[in-house]
């Protein structure tokens, strides 16, 4: 009989216009989103193989790792990667406490990791098809990536270039962590509380980086960066 499918979920960071929407759906639909409307259906279901295991692929809005995506053609938003790492941090810092946090909130005085140990976080320069565009080089992509102690890959969401890459590494850190046997008693309870850290993130273009109202909608905001996410069940037979 078939063990409980393993959960894993990413979470998808990055400033406005970088192609986090873009890369996401063409993970799943295998379709490139010319122009993004914001009135696109979130939930997205694919089965995929990541080393010959069943997968089922969802596009949700909490998570246990990070997909952190700037445009090599944004000088920008490679500038304000700093500062969702930072935001990361506060996640992972405060995985054991109970309250939310969001991007402004003060940073835990704890450093306990994420639900597994540390959060797994892949640094994507998207959109290295627009050659003649390049405001920053795949050298400082990558040496900011190991100052920071992230992977590191140049994708492409319009040409499909490495966009496997930037999702699936992510899911097999998780997986290997997961299969450290030390810890195994707590990783239930942080794992939730990990999950309920990352929902307070806004969404899209509505009102990104604040925490979602009693009714599911939105708080107010002018920034656009975003928090989309995947899900990956893996099934382990």
């Amino acid at each position: 009989m078939a063990g409980k499918i393993p959960l894993y979920k990413l979470v998808v960071l990055g400033d406005g216009g970088v192609g986090k929407t873009a890369l996401t759906i063409q993970l799943c639909l295998n379709h490139f989103v010319e122009t993004y409307d914001p009135t696109i259906e979130d939930s997205y279901r694919k089965q995929v193989q990541i080393d010959s295991q069943s997968c089922t692929l969802e596009w949700i809005r909490d998570g246990e790792g990070f997909v952190l995506i700037y445009s090599i053609s944004s000088r920008p938003s490679f500038t304000r990667i700093q500062e969702f790492h930072h935001q990361i941090q506060r996640v992972k810092e405060s995985s054991l406490s109970g309250s939310p946090i969001y991007p402004g909130s003060p940073p835990s005085a704890s450093s306990n990791g994420s639900a597994f140990g540390p959060a797994p976080v892949m640094l994507v320069g998207n959109k290295c098809n627009r050659v003649t565009e390049r405001e920053v080089s795949t050298q400082e992509g990558s040496a900011l990536a190991r100052s920071l102690g992230y992977d590191f890959v140049e994708a492409s969401a319009k040409n499909c270039v490495n966009v496997e890459k930037a999702f699936y590494d992510v899911v097999r850190q998780l997986r290997r962590q997961r299969q450290q046997p030390c810890g195994q008693g707590n990783k239930s309870s942080r794992a939730d509380n990990l999950k309920r850290k990352v929902q307070g993130y806004g969404y899209g273009n509505y009102g990104a980086g604040y925490p979602r109202n009693q009714q599911g909608k939105h708080g107010s905001g002018n920034n656009t960066k975003c928090s989309s996410a995947t899900v990956l069940r893996g099934d382990y037979t």
